[in-house]
Parts: structure tokens; sequence; C-alpha cells
């Protein structure tokens, strides 16, 4: 497939990807995988947990990072630029319809029954990204310490995302450093 193919290829996916999910980057996060994974062969599953590590790990929304470096990977700087611009679009005229129509319909009960039934199946998506990416990663006892404790350094104690995804970096790489050096008898 030539290149030109390939790049419109990935503005179609991600276009798609970015018009059918609502709820924001990790509700995309399943339909990024199917589409990239199962489908286009793009990346592979483990290529998405990394993507989605440092998707995470950069600013801006993991969607559209994520969008960005598979586009990357894929076809290069212009697959990158296609691909986010594709994931982005959808976003971008569908709130710019309903900033303007909002107010006027926001005191119709069925459009407030719609958004809450639109929040609760959001939460059903992340819930399944946050299980398919659990199923798929390594797990060992120094794993499961992290992930507590980093849940409970967000959740319960409100420390800010950054420090708690750098300080687990730091901790992953102190223990493969240490597990490495133990394996090779130093």
């Amino acid at each position: 497939m030539n290149k030109a193919k390939k790049i419109l290829k990935l503005f179609l996916a991600f276009l798609k990807i970015g018009g059918f999910t609502f709820g924001g980057g990790y509700a995309m996060i399943p339909l990024i995988q199917k589409e990239a994974v199962e489908k286009q062969g793009w990346v592979t599953d483990e290529d998405i947990l990394e993507i989605l590590a440092i998707a995470e790990s950069t600013p801006g929304p993991i969607a559209i990072n994520s969008a960005t470096f598979i586009g990357y990977k894929t076809a290069g700087v212009l697959g990158s630029a296609a691909a986010t611009f594709g994931v982005v679009l959808p976003s971008f005229v569908i709130i710019s319809i309903i900033a303007r129509v909002l107010t006027e319909f926001s005191h119709i009960d069925v459009v407030r029954y719609a958004f809450l039934g639109i929040r609760a199946g959001v939460i059903g998506l992340v819930i399944k990204a946050v299980y398919t990416m659990f199923r798929k990663v390594k797990k060992n006892a120094m794993a499961y310490v992290v992930m507590l404790l980093a849940f409970v350094c967000v959740a319960i104690f409100d420390i800010h995302v950054l420090i708690v995804i750098a300080s687990c970096a730091v901790i992953g790489l102190i223990y493969s450093l240490t597990l490495g050096r133990k394996e090779q008898g130093v």
C-alpha cells in the first residue's frame, strides 16, 4: 500500500474513532485497540500498552497522543498529522454545534436524561479499558504494590497525576535495575 493510501486510511480510521466514541480518551482506548491492532495491524497489543503509557505521561489528551503515536509509527510525520486531525475533527465539529444550541435545550428533561445515559455508558467503557489493559500487562507482586500505591495517591490523597507517574517510573527503574543486578549475580 502506498504512503498516501496509508495516510488516508489512518485519517478515516481515527475520524471514525473520534466520531463514534463519547466520553473522552479513555473511552476511545478499546476502539483504538480494535482498529489499530485487530483490524489494521498497524501496531501490536504490546505497542498499544507502551503507546498508552507514553500518551498518559505526556501533556495532552490520551486519545490525541495515542493517535499521534500510532500515526507516526505507521506512516511518519504525515501519518501522525492525519491520525491526530482525524481523531480531533469530530469532537471539534460536535462541540461547536452543541455550544451553539445547548443553552437553548438544556432545560428539556429528555436532553438531561440523554446525557445521564451517555455518562453511565462512558463509565462502562472506561472500566472495560482498565480491564483490558490489566489483563495484558505483566503482573508480579511489585506491579500490584505500585498499582495500589498509585491509586491511593491519586484517589485518596489527591496527589497530582504527573508526580505519581514520575514516581512510578522511578520505582520501576529502581526495581528493574536491582532485579537485573540480582539476576546477573552482581
